[in-house]
């Protein structure tokens, strides 16, 4: 059998697009932070679909898949594993925590300790686990796909500026319209939801090679100039406090080429690049507190920026 990067995409699409109505381009962004071995931030508030969204995908690969709802009282251990002496064998025994999957929905993390939430830097950053010393792989691929409410709401704690760096990208669900709603209220008090009727359409193997598939995207010097143009602009904003970090750059870049995987391409354009912007670096931007006082946003200053910079092969 031929594998098809295009026609595999489109199936895990369609797959998800059974369950989820009328979001499309977050499908598209969970997929391309899947494509680059990335993590998925899903930020909304209650109801709209977040958790609905990460089941869905997790439900359409077949790969082993664990959940940990996020509480104050979830210790570091619980996500990370712990050793315990084992009587009868008289030797020290690892015990697995939930990270030893290959999806992790993590589940409301920001109802959870800082001191839980930065458990998962190293396992988010380098897909292994350290437990008393000694450090263990994670299968692969391993994803973690993350949902948490907005900051205000009451009984959260902001993600550490650590933390927000290793996801991937922010995906933002929004409010169906009508039409959308009429769809999921009809799907959804059925006799069954359709999310427990969702069988995998996508192997692991198939997914390692379309990660491996996304380096060989050819990305122009132009274009890596845009993207250093663009993070560059970032840190020298009135506005921001904290721009992006070398890694957002990188990560730009990778979704530039997942982007283009999606398109049948095999080659980055500036328009990929703009598009995956605001997913891929917004979250990673601090501002000021002058600026936050104003209302000032962090989409609102890269949409400024990206729109005051040249465009690479863009006349006038």
């Amino acid at each position: 059998m031929v594998f098809d990067p295009r026609s595999l995409v489109n199936a895990l699409k369609d797959n998800v697009r059974r369950v989820i109505v009328g979001k499309d381009e977050a499908i598209e962004l969970a997929l391309i932070a899947l494509l680059c071995r990335g993590h998925v931030l899903i930020e909304d508030v209650p109801g709209v679909g977040k958790t609905t969204l990460a089941a869905s995908l997790s439900r359409s690969l077949d790969c082993s898949f664990r959940r940990i709802q996020f509480t104050p009282d979830v210790t570091p251990s619980d996500i990370t594993g712990f050793t315990m002496y084992n009587a009868r064998s008289g030797e020290m025994e690892y015990r697995p925590g939930a990270v030893m999957t290959q999806i992790l929905l993590a589940d409301e993390i920001n109802r959870t300790s800082p001191k839980t939430q930065s458990s998962l830097l190293e396992v988010m950053e380098e897909g292994q686990v350290t437990v008393d010393g000694v450090t263990r792989s994670l299968p692969q691929p391993f994803m973690v796909l993350a949902t948490q409410n907005p900051i205000d709401f009451v009984g959260t704690y902001p993600l550490p500026e650590a933390q927000m760096d290793r996801f991937f990208l922010r995906i933002m669900i929004g409010y169906p319209s009508i039409e959308e709603e009429m769809d999921v209220l009809d799907r959804f008090t059925s006799s069954e939801s359709p999310l427990k009727s969702l069988l995998p359409v996508c192997r692991a193997e198939e997914i390692l090679q379309l990660q491996e598939l996304v380096g060989t995207v050819y990305c122009s010097r132009e274009v890596r100039s845009y993207v250093a143009t663009i993070v560059a602009a970032t840190r020298s904003h009135p506005s921001v406090q904290l721009g992006v970090s070398p890694r957002g750059a990188i990560a730009l870049i990778r979704s530039a080429q997942a982007c283009a995987i999606l398109a049948g391409r095999s080659y980055i354009l500036p328009d990929d690049v703009r598009r995956m912007a605001h997913s891929v670096l917004s979250h990673r931007l601090i501002l000021t507190p002058e600026a936050r006082m104003k209302g000032i946003s962090a989409e609102g200053v890269l949409s400024h920026l990206i729109d005051s910079l040249p465009v690479p092969g863009a006349k006038g």
